[in-house]
């Protein structure tokens, strides 16, 4: 019985067939939250998937459901003893539609295809790839050891991608049986394909649209230009005091006050050397004196999501009406995603831009969450992993995108540590997303050592 031999029944599992075999079965199932029609596919996804699993590793489960939810919750447990630190482990077996027609050639969202060294199917990173790899290391260490020797919970929606829907009402509701010390989950990219990568929290996200209604219809340019306003070039305006041309946010409210000295300790060794095709990082982008990394893992950013005006894909000569935009701000910590609107129109009131609307869209606010990268449990999780892997882990503050980390770091209050198992290039969300299967090895190998050592000597509670 030892750590290294949990690790090799994890690779095995790989190397056998045997994950691959599993993967392909659950990314078969269509489990599209965006699709009404697909409603019972995620119910069966529980019931077929995650409900024989978890049982067979001595867990007790349970299905549940919520009113506010657009699918149910699988609530598992295995209490080895009372005395132990408790782990609560997290995933979401919905996807993102399939957009089954924009596949290349050969490939289908509901099919795993190895083409190319790579795996395509909907849902391989995001997000049944990543909990599965999860689960199978603890069959792993379970195998290897007869134990954890932890407590271990399971937490599985059916609604993340439709932004996770009564989730923080459930874990509201349900807060005892959900109690843990950590939330160990994965989800989102690492920082790059081979670099083993640890992040926090997530940075927030709220979108907002910005409009102008001048008049009923358009007029001749000819006949009214330089009479009458034009609601394209007074919004462009708007959106410039917003942002500035280098991508630089111009309203306090929507920024941190600062970058906290833990924040850039650890970004120092997290550089953000390309894209995720390849492509040249933009320096000059963003907030002056911000790193590449600090920019995206610890200040906030402000996009246009979309811009209309006119007919765009028949321009004539009128002075358009009407003028619209989506914005999108993701923020961090120690930002108030509820005072960005007020701000925004303070700042638009100051500079003349009274007849410029605002209003929030149905979208929910994701919060900004980050637990401190001094934390006792990040230098532990990040030695068992370069331990395992012989490579040194990326910590990141925040993930760059959203997530709902709120229920657990706010609501539950624990403390909240991500290991993805995927990369940027991923295509998540897109046509052909796909998973390298170095990662999904690697992945195994990590969490295996991983939970080992948290069944070995944890840390402190």
């Amino acid at each position: 019985m030892s750590r290294e031999a949990a690790v090799r029944r994890a690779t095995d599992h790989f190397d056998q067939g045997t994950f691959r075999e599993v993967l392909a079965r659950r990314v078969a199932m269509p489990t599209e939250s965006q699709n009404p029609d697909r409603a019972d596919s995620l119910g069966a996804y529980l019931e077929e998937e995650m409900v024989p699993e978890l049982t067979a590793l001595g867990f007790t489960t349970e299905i549940m459901t919520h009113e506010k939810a657009n699918g149910p919750f699988l609530v598992a447990e295995r209490i080895e003893d009372p005395a132990l630190p408790t782990i609560l482990g997290y995933g979401h077996g919905d996807v993102i539609r399939g957009l089954d027609d924009m596949w290349d050639e050969g490939l289908s969202p509901w099919r795993l295809t190895e083409k190319d060294g790579l795996w395509y199917g909907r849902g391989v990173v995001d997000n049944k790839g990543q909990h599965s790899i999860n689960l199978a290391a603890l069959k792993a260490v379970l195998d290897e050891r007869g134990s954890l020797g932890f407590n271990a919970k399971y937490l599985i929606e059916m609604g993340e991608e439709v932004g996770s829907p009564g989730l923080r009402e459930f874990c509201r509701d349900h807060a005892e049986r959900l109690k843990a010390d950590a939330l160990i989950g994965s989800d989102g990219p690492r920082l790059s394909a081979g670099r083993p990568t640890l992040f926090l929290g997530s940075r927030g996200g709220v979108n907002f649209d910005m409009w102008i209604d001048a008049r009923e219809g358009g007029r001749h340019s000819g006949n009214w230009g330089g009479l009458l306003s034009n609601p394209a070039i007074q919004l462009a305006h708007a959106i410039s005091i917003l942002v500035g041309p280098t991508g630089q946010i111009r309203v306090p409210e929507m920024v941190p006050p600062e970058l906290p000295a833990s924040v850039r300790r650890v970004l120092k060794d997290a550089d953000i050397m390309e894209g995720p095709e390849g492509e040249e990082i933009e320096t000059w982008w963003g907030e002056p004196g911000l790193t590449p990394s600090e920019r995206v893992f610890g200040w906030s950013s402000l996009e246009v999501l979309a811009y209309e005006a006119g007919t765009p894909k028949t321009p004539v000569n009128a002075i358009p009406p009407r003028a619209w935009a989506r914005l999108q701000l993701r923020f961090v910590v120690d930002v108030d995603p509820f005072a960005v609107l007020p701000a925004i129109r303070r700042h638009l009131d100051r500079h003349g831009l009274t007849n410029v609307r605002l209003e929030l869209t149905r979208e929910a606010i994701f919060q900004a969450t980050r637990l401190d990268p001094d934390d006792p449990w990040v230098g532990y999780t990040s030695a068992s992993m370069a331990k395992t892997t012989g490579k040194p882990t990326a910590i990141l503050p925040n993930l760059g995108g959203s997530l709902p980390n709120d229920a657990f770091s706010e609501i539950l209050g624990m403390r909240t540590i991500w290991v993805p198992h995927s990369y940027p290039g991923c295509s998540q969300h897109a046509p052909n997303e796909h998973l390298p299967p170095a990662i999904a090895r690697e992945g195994l190998a990590l969490m295996a050592g991983l939970y080992y050592d948290l069944g070995e000597n944890p840390p402190a509670r």
